[in-house]
Order: C-alpha cells, then structure tokens, then sequence
C-alpha cells in the first residue's frame, strides 16, 4: 500500500505541475492579447526564466527572430505596446498536450504543445488569420513553474476583412432582428 500511495502522490503532482504550466501559458496569451502602454511587463516577466529562449521558426524565423534572456523577450514584446500594435488581437489553443518530467517539486520539467490560432486587427486597420504548432518547454525556477523555451512555428497566414462588424447583435426581446419566427417560439 505504501508504493501505491506513493506512486498516487506522484501522479497528483503531475497533474498539478500540467495545471500550472497550463496556467503560464494563458497568462502569456492573456498578456499578449491586451499589449498596450498599462501592459504589466515586470507581470509578463515573471512568466520566463532568466535564461529563456523565444524563437520563431519557418515564416516565423525571418519575422520575429530569437530572443534570448527573459529582458531580450520582454524587450520584444514591448515593442508591441507603445504604441500598441493590435486594435484587436485574440489568441485561441487547441490541441493541448503536456507531458511532465522530473521531480514535480524541485527539478521538474515539462513540455507543452498546442495549435494555435490567431485574429488580429492592427493600429493601421489591417487584419489576419494565422495559425502556428506551439512548443513551450516549462521548468521551476525559484519554486515557480516559468517558460523556458517557446517556439512557435507559422501554419499559415491569411489576410482578412475586419473582425469586429458594427452590424447590430440579435438579441431576443431588444428591438433588433428575432433568431425565431413567432410560428418556430
């Protein structure tokens, strides 16, 4: 009974250190999507180790580059924010797979693997599409689950029409256009 409780502590921890890797990585995205002049970058930061790389690769490559050290990604970053880049910028993951390494508690490691799509309008009313195979590998450092290598790898690309339409929203009940004839309700 002792290994088992044992090897049931264990794969607690596992999940737990996938929920906190999980947890970073939307913390980036959150950050990401709303950069701006209040961007919390000491926030953005904590989320990288010291040593952190953040490199593009295909398409990616040439566009953004390698960024090593966690002041070289946030200074990259910063230059997104002011002012800022994107009037609308919105980043969806599917496709979710983590696999945790190590010792959960002091040496562990983990990577994640997601695809990602993304809409964007920019400042000069531009807007796109684009999708990319997101690696990001993940250890503890100073007791906290950080980035430590992201990679993110270009699908495609695809310029579009504006995302946000100021046609009317149908709600029921509010004036506008009703989903259902009287005959469907």
């Amino acid at each position: 009974m002792n290994d088992d409780l044992q090897e049931l502590w264990r794969r607690l921890g596992r999940i737990e250190a996938a929920e906190a890797v999980r947890r970073v990585a939307m913390e980036y995205f959150r950050l990401c999507d709303t950069l701006g002049p209040l961007t919390p970058f000491d926030a953005l930061a904590a989320l990288f180790t010291r040593a952190a790389v953040w490199e593009g690769r295909g398409r990616y490559r040439k566009a953004f580059g390698r960024h090593e050290g966690r002041d070289a990604i946030v200074a990259m970053l910063a230059a997104y924010a002011d002012p800022p880049h994107f009037a609308l910028n919105g980043h969806y993951l599917s496709s979710e797979t983590i696999e945790v390494t190590g010792e959960v508690t002091g040496e562990g490691a983990a990577t994640g693997r997601w695809m990602m799509l993304q809409v964007s309008t920019y400042r000069d009313g531009r807007s796109d599409l684009r999708s990319a195979a997101l690696t990001l590998d993940f250890i503890i450092e100073d007791g906290t689950w950080r980035i430590d290598r992201f990679v993110t790898e270009n699908i495609f690309s695809r310029d579009v029409g504006p995302w946000n339409d100021e046609a009317p929203i149908s709600v029921p009940g509010a004036g506008g256009p009703s989903p259902h004839t009287e005959e469907q309700a």
